[in-house]
Parts: C-alpha cells; sequence; structure tokens
C-alpha cells in the first residue's frame, strides 16, 4: 500500500507534534544523554493488520531526520502477536519525543485495519459485496483511516460532500419527496456523477428507481425486506445496505445480494490496537 502523499500525511503530522511537544520533553531531556542512541522496534501486542508505517516514519523524520527508519511488516500484511511492524534507530532522545505520536497514528490506523479485514473476511463466500467505509472520522484523520480502510481489503465511500451526490433523509423531507430530491439532484450534478439516494422502505425504493437513481441506499432495513429490495433492483440500481449494520448481519447480507454494505464502526468506534515501541 503506497497511496498515501506526503504533503498530506506531513500536514496532520506537524499538528500532533505540535501538540505534543508544545513544551519540549522535559523527561527525556533531563534523563537521557545527548549522545546516546539506541534501537527501538514497534511489537503487537496481538495479531493485527499492520497500517501506518510510512505516518510513523513521517512523524520521526520530522522530529530527527538522522534517525533510520525499516519497515518489517507491510502495510495490509498481518502480523502475528509479538510480531515486528517497523524499527527506529539513531539517537534515543529523538525516539522517544516521537514515540507517542507514532504509535497512536499506528494503533489507530492499524485497528481500523484489523477491524476491516475482519468485515471483508466475514463476506459470504462467492459474494461479490463491497465492504466500504462512511464519512464517520475522527476530524482531521479522514485521510489516514479510510487508506487505513483500504489496508484492511475494504472500499472507500464518498470522501467529501462534494465529491458524490448523496439524497439522505433530510434532503428528501426539506424537498417534499424521493422523487423531486432526486430529479432536482439530476439536474444540478455533473454528468460525470452517480445519484444515490436513501430511502427506509420498499416504496421508497421503487419510488427512487422510477426517479432514476443510480444507486439506492437501504437504511435500516431488515434481511427480509433486503431480500425483496434485490430482487426488485436488479439491473436496475446498485443496492448499497446501511444503518445498524453489525458484524453479525455481514454474511447474511452479502448473501443476500447488496453490491454494498457501508459499515460506520470501522472507523466511528474501532478499538486502536496495541501495539508497542520496544528499545532493544
Amino acid at each position: 500500500m503506497d497511496d498515501l502523499l506526503p504533503f498530506k500525511v506531513d500536514e496532520v503530522v506537524r499538528r500532533a507534534l505540535d501538540e505534543d511537544l508544545a513544551g519540549g520533553d522535559l523527561t527525556t531531556e533531563a534523563c537521557i544523554d545527548p549522545e546516546a542512541r539506541a534501537v527501538a522496534r514497534a511489537v503487537a501486542r496481538h495479531e493485527v493488520v499492520a497500517c501506518g508505517a510510512f505516518v510513523a516514519s513521517r512523524v520521526f523524520a520530522a522530529v530527527d531526520p538522522t534517525l533510520a527508519f525499516e519497515v518489517t511488516t507491510a502495510d495490509g500484511a498481518k502480523a502475528p502477536a509479538k510480531g515486528v511492524l517497523w524499527t527506529v534507530s539513531g539517537r534515543a532522545r529523538s525516539i522517544l519525543m516521537g514515540e507517542r505520536v507514532a504509535l497512536n497514528f499506528c494503533q489507530r490506523m492499524t485497528g481500523i485495519a484489523t477491524t476491516t479485514r475482519a468485515y471483508v473476511d466475514a463476506v459470504a463466500p462467492g459474494a461479490k459485496t463491497r465492504i466500504t467505509d462512511t464519512r464517520k472520522t475522527t476530524p482531521g484523520l479522514r485521510y489516514l483511516e479510510r487508506y487505513a480502510v483500504r489496508c484492511g481489503g475494504g472500499k472507500n465511500h464518498r470522501d467529501t460532500l462534494g465529491s458524490a451526490v448523496l439524497i439522505k433523509d433530510n434532503h428528501v423531507a426539506s424537498c417534499g419527496g424521493v422523487r423531486a430530491a432526486i430529479e432536482r439532484a439530476r439536474a444540478r450534478a455533473p454528468h460525470t456523477s452517480r445519484v444515490e439516494c436513501e430511502v427506509d422502505s420498499l416504496a421508497g425504493l421503487d419510488e427512487a428507481i422510477a426517479a432514476g437513481a443510480d444507486v439506492v441506499l437501504l437504511d435500516n432495513m431488515g434481511d427480509a425486506d433486503v431480500r425483496t429490495a434485490v430482487a426488485r433492483a436488479s439491473g436496475k440500481a446498485i443496492l448499497e445496505a446501511s444503518g445498524g449494520i453489525t458484524f453479525e448481519r455481514i454474511a447474511a447480507l452479502s448473501a443476500i445480494g447488496v453490491d454494498c454494505i457501508s459499515v460506520g464502526a470501522l472507523t466511528h468506534s474501532v478499538r486502536s490496537a496495541d501495539i508497542g515501541l520496544d528499545f532493544v
């Protein structure tokens, strides 16, 4: 996985270092000799899907460009408990000053990648259903969190409000109905943009298809209604299941045949991975 843009990563890293090192590192400066050198390894405390090595490398480079950084487990690859993800070496002071920020990024991103992989692996055998994220991301970290979803084998939904048309329930309410909202969106949207509309009933699905929606989001529908929706929409619209999606439902929903399942839990409530930085 090598599609992170350095300038976007560096902007996030700078903000994090400004936050953590605003007053320097009093403990390290008091205890560690300026010339002391060390080697430190990032070690997974449990099985993970690795993610965030490049971000960690940019943290240490920003603190001290003379530090050496080596990736042991590539982003997107599994590491066992006690597996080494990456190694940093050089001035001990510099390593300690960057340690917490580097680990914060890696723990968060690895947690997302690991959780996403579990959801992707839960898709029914033979199903072509995509597992996607949502915009329910940590403010300021969306770029990194969406990358982590990709490392876990998931796909990204729209990145920003300006990147795709997605008519939600409040749009429908404000426009006076599904058809009116879709027709307005179709008239205004660029010809390159698909129009997606959220519905919470089979009647809404029928109206959205009749109005020409390219994608229909089935919001908080039970498996029985989703099954009916798949039959009705076959060849007419892409179907996305969303809302109230739990890990336990992935196999059933994908077996029914929805095109994608969007899961906010991949980013909004995921548990960070337990990763430690051990000095050798």
